[in-house]
């Protein structure tokens, strides 16, 4: 089993450069990249950096395309990272494609800090996209969702199921 890691951007992938009047983030490389190497993980896999946008800033031409690029690619097992403001949002527009397997994360945290969630939340996806049989998902805070039973919950940035 192969794996394709997609990067679209988000807080996972963010880097705070000192530039002369301050902070300001750019979306750095992506963040898996730096964590897969990190801990010398034992899967197969590619990288793609599909687009490199705050996900506010994602529109339904990029999730067309991010659909389009997952219906296309040979890869069965996919992982998606995006920002967490409307991954589930870009979730419901890829919707379920069959054959394939996908599983959206994100950070609360940038990855280049030192307390950041990317590496739990990019592992738990990991686990999860081998052991789902097609369809979509959401994997944060150490839980896997439908994006259709799936809330951010905005007072603690914690995703969580809608009927519990």
């Amino acid at each position: 089993m192969k794996i394709l890691f997609i990067q679209t951007g988000g807080t996972i992938d963010k880097a705070y450069p000192k530039s002369n009047k301050g902070y300001a983030f750019e979306i750095d490389s992506p963040a898996f990249e730096r964590i897969l190497k990190k801990v010398k993980v034992g899967i197969d896999y590619e990288t793609l950096s599909l687009f490199q946008k705050d996900s506010l800033e994602i529109t339904d031409d990029d999730r067309l395309a991010l659909k389009n690029l997952i219906s296309k690619t040979e890869f069965e097992k996919i992982i998606i990272t995006h920002g967490s403001d409307t991954l589930i949002e870009t979730a419901q527009f890829v919707g379920n494609i069959a054959g394939k397997t996908c599983v959206f994360t994100a950070a609360l945290t940038p990855e280049v800090f030192k307390e950041t969630d990317a590496d739990f939340n990019l592992g738990c996806a990991i686990g999860a996209v081998q052991l789902l049989n097609g369809g979509t998902y959401i994997a944060m805070n150490g839980q896997v969702f439908t994006p259709d039973n799936c809330r951010k919950n905005n007072e603690n940035g914690k995703f969580e199921s809608i009927h519990e």
